[in-house]
């Protein structure tokens, strides 16, 4: 059966607490920490430890750094098995199964696709149909290929590229999330990047539903879709809202479908509840790509995942529920 999202017609109710937040640029977005004025400390140690552990991050995930880990990846990988950090080799074998799961809608081996359509670069442009074809070729985890016993990963063919923008952020958000939980005891906190991704730490104070999050619709920036209670979860959402540009009428955004090369055209947003950020994230970009019926396949296949689809005028709400 199918159980609807927390929304508008059960608001929340009213709540008066201080926060000390604490914020930093990071992966070309704002992340920000929140944590209850008076139940720690340390609040504000304990954020900025957490905001230089996703700096950290940064720079072994991003593409922009040639020094970076995933870089020298891409650099080295088509020449044989390269040894990659535990961590990060633990994220790509979950990407592994979400580009499974997802029949492909979410994939992290779209480097070469970013760079045609001009995105790297945040130059968005038509590719002409020979540059799309070879970075089609180039494109699809099914050309990585990951060695468990040593964490070490090659790619089949040169040209093939890993960009983690679509899951870096919530990755980054879960492990800042760790840090403050283990190291600082921290027990109640909302961590933020660019807020399209989204972690919290227990609830709100007083408020043992979670953290209010109020969702914002993609075209109209004063209307709310809704507000779900997020609590030791992870919430991502995945819109064109900002980079996409005018082609023959058409807009066209950032988000590509990796198993056509072209702009998603699914979903106007997509907002994913899941136990991780990371996963969040990876799953609201699936949604959005797939559109509403994908949406209700993944939570079916995932009972631990919640989402929201908006296409046009209606708005699909699902959650899979034994």
């Amino acid at each position: 059966m199918w159980h609807d999202l927390l929304w508008p017609d059960q608001p929340p109710g009213p709540s008066e607490f201080a926060l000390v937040r604490v914020s930093r640029r990071a992966m070309a977005t704002t992340f920000e920490i929140a944590i209850p004025l008076g139940t720690h400390r340390h609040a504000v140690e304990a954020a900025e430890d957490a905001l230089n552990l996703i700096d950290d991050l940064e720079d072994q995930l991003t593409v922009y750094r040639d020094h970076s880990e995933v870089s020298r990846l891409n650099a080295t990988a088509a020449g044989g098995f390269v040894d990659v950090e535990a961590r990060l080799f633990d994220l790509l074998a979950r990407c592994a199964v979400w580009t499974k799961e997802s029949t492909g809608a979410f994939d992290i081996a779209t480097g070469a696709l970013i760079k045609a359509w001009g995105f790297f670069r945040r130059e968005g442009r038509v590719p002409s149909p020979e540059e799309l074809r070879a970075a089609m070729h180039a494109t699809g985890f099914r050309h990585v290929v990951l060695d468990f016993s040593r964490r070490a990963v090659k790619f089949r063919i040169p040209g093939v590229e890993i960009n983690l923008g679509s899951v870096g952020k919530g990755y980054a958000l879960d492990r800042a999330a760790e840090l403050l939980r283990q190291k600082w005891d921290v027990r109640s906190a909302l961590l933020q990047g660019g807020g399209s991704s989204v972690y919290a730490i227990g609830h709100a104070p007083d408020d043992p539903r979670g953290w209010p999050i109020r969702l914002r619709h993609p075209h109209t920036p004063d209307e709310d879709l809704g507000t779900v209670y997020l609590r030791d979860a992870g919430l991502g959402t995945s819109a064109a809202t900002f980079q996409f540009f005018e082609y023959n009428g058409r807009r066209l955004g950032h988000v590509l479908d990796p198993r056509t090369g072209w702009p998603a055209t699914g979903a106007d947003s997509a907002t994913v509840i899941a136990p991780t950020a990371a996963e969040a994230d990876a799953m609201a970009t699936a949604a959005f790509i797939l559109g509403p019926v994908g949406a209700e396949r993944l939570t079916r296949l995932r009972p631990g995942l919640k989402a929201i689809v908006l296409c046009g005028p209606t708005i699909s709400r699902y959650q899979a529920v034994a």
